[in-house]
């Protein structure tokens, strides 16, 4: 059996449609109709989390903003809520990924195969990076100033990855996006200045220096 795919949804129609097809598609798909039964789940140690916003009792964005600190593999939201605030808030709180409903489950189905794929080389990502006053574990994804682990969302680190990877190249808030966020991924760049602003509170919280420069007119920059 392939990866783990830990569908949760409370339209059993979904949820039936989505299981057959990953199980056609050598993935192991497990299932939770709301809040409750996916935290029970999690145990299992999904490879993906495919997350339907609109639940009754606990919704999907206030269950991604409770395990993604303690959540690495992708999350994807599934709903039928277009609006661009809420497209921005699912990933302020950590999502991955925003597939609107009805969707083609061919075109969800590469989406989940291209999370997949970029997880599996982030994981395999070279040696721990060691500057003046942290270190970043790439294999760990992790950061760490002066011993102390700095509590950072997965797309946080996912930033600090890419910049500190390409140290001294400037890139645009477009280019953050499409890089991390996917070129078809349904929001828009704005995001990635709210998660560098959170980013630079934590390290300067956890007593590191600022090593994320703004370029004005330009971009961002990983500074040494």
């Amino acid at each position: 059996m392939g990866k783990r795919i830990l569908i949760v949804d409370d339209e059993p129609q979904i949820v039936s449609l989505l299981k057959d097809y990953f199980l056609l598609s050598d993935y192991e798909p497990l299932a939770a109709k709301d809040a409750a039964e996916a935290l029970k789940l999690l145990e299992q140690c999904p490879d993906l989390i495919l997350l339907d916003i609109n639940m009754p009792g606990t919704d999907g964005i206030e269950l991604c903003k409770k395990i993604r600190p303690y959540v690495s593999c992708p999350i994807l939201f599934l709903t039928a809520k277009v609006e661009d605030a809420d497209k921005v808030n699912g990933f302020l709180v950590g999502g991955d990924d925003y597939i609107v409903k009805p969707f083609s489950i061919d075109e969800l189905g590469a989406r989940v195969a291209a999370h997949l794929r970029r997880e599996e080389r982030a994981q395999s990502a070279g040696k721990p990076r060691f500057e003046e006053d942290l270190v970043i574990d790439y294999s760990q994804k992790a950061v760490y100033c002066e011993g102390e682990a700095v509590p950072l969302a997965k797309k946080e680190f996912e930033i600090i990855e890419f910049l500190s990877l390409n140290s001294g190249q400037v890139f645009d808030k477009e280019r953050i996006y499409e890089r991390l966020w996917g070129y078809d991924s349904e929001g828009n760049s704005s995001v990635v200045a709210e998660h560098i602003r959170r980013i630079r509170a934590k390290l300067s919280q956890a007593g590191c220096k600022n090593h994320i420069e703004t370029v004005w007119g330009m971009g961002y920059k990983w500074i040494r």
